[in-house]
């Protein structure tokens, strides 16, 4: 069992505050990514829950039991660093191996619990080659193994394949994943890639400054941001974001102008919105769609073609922010060249500029599109 709650907790280095007020439940065998910026905390609340950081405030509970004042070796965890920490001198076998000797495990224990761990990440050719005759992704498996051979209650990984290159970052994240549903143990995965949050996460932690902004499914937060900092940081390319005005509410939506001759509708709650106020539109790359009347009016900076996609990057006609439009297939289109686009029903997000926070009622697709 590896349910996880954290209470109140809080941690300051001298005067300066770093993490604030964090409650937080993890289920037993969830999958739980911490997201966020550079500083914004992730590490050092992951290094918190194993015990490399004393708390300032609060307690850390693992399935039941108080463990804010044990040792790491007494919170029944095993954490997985960027640096892959191996003994260079020592065979892959014993790396692997070391710990639960010096734990004083019977030789049969362990020969069994290396064979599983071997099996499981597919590093059977590789026990009596050293860690410099491995790739990269090798000895990050390496590093996984060392950790399931310990059978924790929790896994901790930090930011586990920051020095992989990208195509080893892709199969990486396959095998981390098919190794959770493989095992169903606890996972805590710190990044600063929303898309490994994205692709990995039964939930997912965002934070910002210290302090949790929003935690959901990655569906959930890509559909709902609770804020302006959620929408912006989950989904790649960024939402954009555009200036408007509630210019009323007409059969349960509100029309928005945002300057131009076509009003936008989305669906916004009534009672914390009303006519006049202003608001910031949000609409994802993806969630535009070409008209041949009527629209806003795009104007080309530039196209990035993949080949299968191709992302357009300009600005809406009067407008300074920077707009991404997403199109599948191969597209073109000249520089400073004006297009008709429009929003995608159930895609308009509203946020309040002041305090940041969405106007848009939570559904599972938010409604919107152009006005009729």
């Amino acid at each position: 069992m590896g349910a996880l709650t954290l209470k109140d907790l809080n941690k300051s280095y001298g005067a300066v505050k770093v993490l604030h007020d964090i409650d937080l439940t993890i289920e037993d065998g969830e999958f739980v990514v911490f997201v966020g910026p550079s500083g914004c905390g992730k590490s050092t609340l992951l290094r918190i829950i194993a015990g490399l950081e004393d708390v300032t405030k609060g307690a850390i509970n693992i399935d039941g039991r108080d463990v804010s004042q044990l040792s790491p070796a007494e919170r029944k965890i095993a954490m997985v660093f960027q640096s892959y920490a191996l003994y260079p001198h020592m065979s892959v076998r014993k790396n692997l191996t070391f710990g639960l000797e010096n734990l004083k495990f019977k030789r049969a224990e362990i020969e069994a619990r290396i064979a599983e761990a071997a099996r499981m990440l597919a590093i059977e050719p590789y026990l009596d080659r050293k860690p410099r005759q491995l790739s990269g992704g090798q000895r990050q498996r390496v590093a996984i193994g060392r950790a399931i051979v310990r059978e924790p209650e929790i896994f901790l990984f930090d930011e586990p394949l920051s020095n992989l290159d990208a195509a080893l970052r892709v199969q990486t994240r396959a095998e981390i994943t098919r190794l959770h549903r493989d095992i169903k143990t606890t996972m805590i995965y710190v990044t600063h890639d929303q898309v490994e949050a994205m692709t990995m996460a039964d939930k997912i932690v965002v934070l910002k400054g210290g302090r949790v902004e929003q935690v959901g499914t990655p569906l959930d937060l890509f559909n709902n941001p609770c804020n302006l900092f959620v929408a912006g940081f989950l989904g790649s390319p960024r939402m954009n974001m555009l200036k408007g005005r509630i210019a009323g509410f007409q059969k349960g939506e509100a029309l928005i102008d945002v300057g131009y001759p076509q009003q936008l509708t989305a669906s916004v709650d009534e009672t914390a919105a009303k006519p006049g106020q202003e608001v910031m539109v949000g609409i994802r790359p993806a969630h535009f769609q070409r008209v041949e009347t009527g629209g806003l009016p795009f104007i080309v900076g530039y196209c990035e073609s993949l080949g299968t996609e191709t992302y357009l990057y300009g600005r809406m006609e009067g407008q300074e922010e920077q707009v991404i439009l997403h199109q599948p297939g191969h597209f073109v289109a000249p520089e400073d060249s004006r297009l008709a686009v429009a929003p995608l029903a159930g895609t308009v997000h509203v946020f309040d500029p002041v305090s940041g926070l969405t106007l848009t009622r939570r559904r599972q697709q938010v409604s919107g599109g152009l006005a009729a």
